[in-house]
Formats: C-alpha cells, structure tokens, sequence
C-alpha cells in the first residue's frame, strides 16, 4: 500500500501553493536503476580505446576504471550527507541555495537545467540515427526519431511518479541484460588474454601523469551518473536510509558492469587492437559476432539509452519544479494526482525538442560542458561549509572520513576542472560568459522577496 501524497518541502512556503505534493512512492530499487540509466550510456562502449592509447598496459587500462570507481564512491560518500540532510527533490540547487544564498542555487540549477536537457537530447538523437540505420531509413529522420523518443517518454511520466519509475526499472534492467550478454559473448567467444606482447610504449615521468590525467577524466565523465538518486530525495519513501543504499550500491553495479565489459574486451582484443579506436565495442563485437557485429552494438546502444533517456527526463523536471517553488519559474511547481511536475515536465521536453530540431544541441553542449565538471567541486565544497556553519544540524548519514575523503574528492574535482579548462579553453570561456549572463537573468526572473 502505497503512502499518501506527501511533500518533504516544507522549508519553502511556496511547495505548499502546488495542487499536490510529489509523492513519497520510490525505494531503493528506483535509486539504484535510476543510477545505472544515468550513468551507462555510450560512453562505456567508446572510451575504452582512449584509455587503452594512453595507458597500453592492461594492468593500468583496469586500474584507471577501479579508480574512476573510487572516485565515484568518494563522491557519492559526501553527497550523500547533504542529500540525506536536506531530502528535498531538485538536486544540487537545494544544496547551493542552503550554502551560499538564492543566487548561487539558482546558477547551478539553471546549468544543472540545461546540461541534463542537452544531454538528453544528445541520447535520443544516437537512438534516432542507430534506428535510421538499422531499419534501412534516411537519415533526415534522425531527428524525428528522436523527437518521438521524447515525446513518448514524457508521454509515460505524466501518467505518475510511479509509471515513471516502473519504466526505468524495466529500461535499467532491459540495459544491464545486454550488456551481461555483451560480456557473456566476449568471454564465450574471445580467444583468451595472451595473445601477443603490447608494441606500445608507456610513458614515463611527468608524460606518464599527463597520461593518465587525461585517461582518467574520459573514465570520470563515463561514471557520471552516480548522483542520480539525488533529484528525487523528497519522493523516498525512507530517505535517511534509501539515499545512501541507492547511490552506494549504483555505484557499485556501475562499476562491476564497467569493470567486466573491459575485461571481456581483453579477453577479445589487445590493447594495441583497442587502441585510439573510436567504438572499442564496435572492433569487439565485429571480431566474435563478425558482419552482424555492428547490428549488435547498434542495437546494445539503443538499448542503454533509453534508460538514459528516462532518467534525464525525471531528473530535468524534478530540477525546474525546484526552480519554481524557489520562485524563478512560475507555474512550473504544479503537480498532479500521479505526482509528476506536469508543467516543468513539459517545458524540459520541448526545451529537449528545440536542441533536437534546430540543431543548437552541440551548442548547448559545449557551453555548459564547463559548468557541468564544476559542479562537484562546489558541491563537495557545501559539504565544507555546512559541516562548519551547522555544526549541529540533522545528518543522518554522515560522510566517512570527512574531512580527509571529502577534502580528497574534491582536489581531485578541482584538477579534473582545470583540466578540463585547459584542454577545452575557448568553450570554457563560453560558460564563464554565460555565468556571467546568469547574474542579470537571476535579477530578472528572482522572487520579490529574496530581492
């Protein structure tokens, strides 16, 4: 028997204006699916050739994934405390808003807005072309195709809060079964892992740290996903207990599932085969299924994404609610009888569909890919703050080791974003310009009284 509907948003007046409240309906079933549909993508089945170019050993080509899953973990340890702190649906605008003002909350959650609409619309553009492809079509369809996509997936969320979270349970579990027999085949049909000495040579020196920097900031936006959880902590059924369940054991099944596809893919290939290779899966596949093998990984990747697709949906309306009852979006905080953010729900989806027909999604893309990696840094930095300004304040979960893993994630954040600074400079600039535009945009659309 499911609860009755139920709000968590009790720190702001304005959640309690919404017709219905957001339903306190999902467990941890939900947190972990929502997690493997956020963070397995495409990117799984593409970066392991970079990896395997700039760190041609298999034992550094393993260790750079188990540490991007450390990383996560370490990251997942902090968020954790916040989110469990203040489990309020909308993500990390609840938590900036809390350390460091309206202004603050309302920058990450338009960026945080806007990347998550962008990436979703990036995920059914790849569905639309594979279909395009493998149905024979042209490809001026793609377009359409992935307009469907997001029409449909809208389409099952306005049914409810539940109908939303059943389908990323099935997506997520339709995902993990073909990746299982991804790895089933490569082991069943590979050759085995000695088959040749590396021709490669490994760097040394300060060649080497570049190396692997580089190696581990493809691996790290490849586990990016593992916050999922977050934007739907008022819709928990027990959030003091299913935040860290969720976002611990997604962690977990997203490393297992990464760290077995790349052993299969050595048990197929050598890393000098995998190397500089821009679809990795593609070369495994095309060596044990042969001609059919691009039809499979087409078929894996339509597969994975739509898992994507639905979990970036929730997660960018649950954002724009948040905005709303914070007082930037009117109207979009309403909700109906199912506890889907109808308005906000809308709005992302058509947001989606004009990056998908005009074209400005790679736009989008590089001018928040900034903004994205700069995130973390100043979440794990409220982490920081709050442990220092309410000292006293409820924590049910409280991150381990803080501050030593805390301070450590978040010098790793802080490197990962001067990396990606230097090595995308001129997009880079780009968000810092639209930061700044972001101050005036806030002094418009800001409610009367945080002015």
């Amino acid at each position: 028997m499911s609860e009755p509907a139920t709000s968590r948003d009790g720190n702001s007046a304005k959640s309690n204006n919404a017709s219905l409240g957001l339903l306190a309906v999902l467990g941890v079933v939900f947190g972990i699916s929502v997690t493997v549909g956020n963070s397995i993508g495409s990117g799984i089945l593409r970066t392991p050739g970079l990896v395997a170019d700039k760190l041609p050993t298999p034992f550094l080509f393993l260790a750079v994934w188990i540490f991007g899953g450390f990383y996560a973990a370490l990251g997942a340890n902090s968020l954790a405390e916040l989110a469990a702190m203040m489990p309020e649906s909308g993500g990390y605008t609840v938590y900036l808003r809390r350390a460091m003002g309206p202004y603050a909350g309302f920058v990450i959650g338009w960026s945080d807005w806007l990347s998550t609409c962008s990436s979703l619309a990036l995920a059914a553009l790849v569905i639309g072309e594979y279909l395009t492809i493998l149905l024979g079509l042209a490809k001026n369809l793609t377009s359409t195709f992935a307009s469907v996509v997001i029409v449909v997936f809208a389409l099952i969320q306005l049914r409810g809060v539940k109908t939303g979270s059943l389908a990323q349970n099935i997506t997520a579990v339709l995902k993990a079964l073909a990746f299982a027999v991804l790895i089933v085949a490569c082991f069943v049909l590979g050759h085995g892992f000695d088959r040749g000495a590396s021709t490669s040579t490994l760097p040394t020196g300060f060649p080497f740290l570049v190396a692997f920097v580089l190696a581990m900031q493809a691996v790290i936006f490849t586990y990016d996903g593992w916050n999922g959880i977050v934007y739907f902590s008022g819709e928990l059924r027990n959030p003091d207990r299913d935040i860290p369940r969720s976002m611990f054991g997604g962690v977990a099944a997203v490393t297992m599932i990464y760290l077995l596809v790349n052993v299969g893919f050595l048990y197929v290939l050598t890393i000098p085969q995998m190397s500089g290779q821009p679809l990795v899966a593609a070369t495994a596949a095309n060596a044990i299924f042969g001609a059919k093998g691009d039809t499979v990984i087409r078929v894996l990747t339509i597969v994975s994404l739509l898992s994507a697709v639905n979990a970036f949906q929730l997660m960018t309306s649950r954002v724009l609610h948040r905005l709303s009852v914070f007082g930037f979006v009117p109207r979009a905080d309403y909700v109906n009888r199912g506890g889907t953010p109808v308005v906000a729900l809308l709005l992302s989806a058509a947001a989606c569909l004009v990056m998908v027909i005009t074209g400005t999604l790679e736009i989008v893309l590089a001018v928040t890919a900034f903004l994205f990696v700069a995130q973390y840094a100043l979440i794990f930095t409220t982490v920081f703050l709050l442990r220092r300004r309410e000292p006293e304040a409820r924590r049910p979960f409280r991150a381990i080791g803080h501050p030593w893993t805390t301070g450590l994630v978040l010098v790793l954040s802080i490197a990962f974003l001067a990396g990606a600074f230097f090595a995308d400079t001129r997009n880079s600039v780009y968000s810092l310009l639209l930061l700044a535009f972001s101050w005036p945009l806030y002094l418009y659309v800001r409610p009367k009284e945080t002015a």
